[in-house]
């Protein structure tokens, strides 16, 4: 039996590769991503939690007044060297005295100009809740449990700005390992928050959730929401009547109340106040050609504070300290990179944006080219990843307008003419004619098939029907019901 038993015994050697990033890697990657403002929270949590980084003020010349006399500012440097001096003696003295190294922090400048403009540097906008933070707020108070805030979390997270749900239930219960039932009355449950008709999967839906329980019409107007909405589109008042035997001034007073509905009801949380875009950079002309200069008005300017670099090699600087000094002079230089390396990817992402889209910055969207992040990644020796991050959220002004970088990654169509359109730029033909329609007789998804033919534009129905979808604008017979 012993034999067996060590028989049973074996040992196996497994070898396994992982890759994990480093506190200095996820550093940089978060610096990346991050827009403006999210970089200003960035820069200051570092500030709060490194003492050796200070922010970079003006030049002593720039900030001095014009009237000030030459021999007052010498003096006033004189005065400033000094107080170096006497702060890094009683920081010495502090440690000394056995004050541990992560108390260490400089002491405030006295100037009420520079905390100005400290200040002015990390004010920030007012708060605003925005439609999915106006969701989960509810559903905190509505969820059970853990399981169902979870589900409703991500049912939330698919609605998108105008407040329909974009992806399959089906889709959610498999991504959240939950079945099909547990999605459904998540879904119901978050259809009757704030503002109604949120989480509709069509127009139908969204229309249905906002007639009010206590309405007298309640059952008339869901009626006439099931059963007759491209009537409604198209006014048959006649077989209106008729279906629901009611007569045409009743029938009349129902369309009424359900053009009061809002059919994005997304947009009623988001709309006011408006959203101020901060331009991560800029796409000039400059002659014949065009030149980037990235913006670095709304990024903080940091450095390494001179008194701890003093203090790291003061021979009376006790070790623990001098290893603590090690440790965050490191980590300021690591953000310091990262801010650096920041702004040299957006800059050279811009400008060969800058390069592609010559004809669009001269002529405007509809010379917008087709254009992959896979093409900027191969031509700038970049993975397609950091091309997406360092995109993402961020803003680029042009002579044509303030548009996303995203805005320029596109697939296209080949015209008769040979050259070729962004899907963006189709897109925006599409807007283009549904604008100029007549609005009592709006163009359907084959009249615009015809009319991008007729301008060179190769392109299937169905394509079309995608691109009015993804450009949030309702059928036709439904843009003439809610017209």
């Amino acid at each position: 039996m012993g034999q067996d038993f060590l028989q049973t015994i074996s040992q196996k050697t497994d070898l396994r590769q992982e890759q994990s990033l480093t506190p200095q890697q996820i550093q940089s990657l978060r610096v990346l991503t991050a827009n403006a403002l999210e970089l200003q929270s960035v820069v200051e949590q570092e500030l709060a939690q490194n003492p050796v980084i200070e922010l970079e003020e003006p030049e002593y010349d720039q900030i001095i007044p014009e009237d000030v006399p030459a021999e007052k500012a010498d003096r006033d440097r004189a005065g400033e060297d000094d107080d170096d001096e006497d702060t890094l003696k009683a920081l010495l003295e502090y440690t000394a005295a056995g004050a541990a190294p992560q108390e260490l922090i400089l002491p405030p400048d006295p100037s009420d100009d520079a905390e100005q403009r400290r200040n002015e540097m990390f004010e920030s906008l007012a708060d605003r809740e925005s439609m999915q933070e106006h969701l989960i707020a509810q559903l905190r108070l509505a969820a059970k449990d853990e399981t169902e805030f979870r589900i409703g979390e991500a049912i939330i997270g698919s609605i998108d700005e105008t407040g329909y749900l974009k992806t399959h239930p089906a889709d959610i219960a498999m991504a959240e390992c939950c079945s099909m039932d547990e999605v459904e009355s998540l879904l119901k449950m978050i259809q009757t928050f704030d503002p109604p008709g949120i989480g509709a999967r069509d127009l139908r839906e969204c229309l249905i959730l906002q007639i009010a329980p206590e309405d007298p019409d309640a059952e008339d107007l869901r009626r006439l929401i099931t059963d007759h909405l491209e009537d409604i589109g198209k006014m048959r008042l006649s077989a209106m009547c008729e279906s629901m035997e009611l007569p045409p001034e009743a029938i009349e007073k129902l369309i009424a109340k359900i053009r009061k509905f809002n059919p994005f009801p997304g947009g009623s949380v988001e709309q006011e106040p408006p959203q101020y875009i901060h331009v991560d950079a800029e796409i000039v002309p400059d002659g014949d050609e065009f030149k980037v200069i990235v913006s670095e008005r709304e990024i903080p300017r940091i450095r390494i504070s001179e008194y701890y670099l003093e203090m790291l090699e003061h021979p009376e600087t006790q070790k623990e300290t001098r290893e603590y000094l090690k440790e965050k002079i490191r980590n300021a230089r690591t953000l310091m990179e990262s801010l650096e390396k920041r702004k040299s990817t957006i800059a050279r992402i811009a400008e060969l944006i800058a390069s592609e889209q010559f004809d669009f910055l001269k002529n405007g969207i509809e010379f917008l080219k087709p254009m992959t992040m896979k093409l900027i990644a191969d031509k700038l020796g970049l993975n397609e990843s950091t091309v997406s991050r360092a995109v993402s959220g961020k803003f680029v002004r042009t002579p044509q307008g303030v548009f996303e970088f995203k805005f320029f990654f596109s697939n296209g169509f080949q015209s008769d003419d040979g050259s070729a359109l962004s899907s963006r730029s189709v897109k925006e033909l599409i807007r283009e004619l549904i604008d100029d329609e007549d609005p009592r007789k709006p163009l359907s998804d084959s009249s615009l098939t015809t009319a991008l033919t007729e301008r060179g534009i190769e392109i299937r129905r169905r394509t079309v029907a995608k691109y009015r979808e993804e450009l949030g604008i309702p059928a036709s017979h439904l843009r003439k019901a809610i017209s």
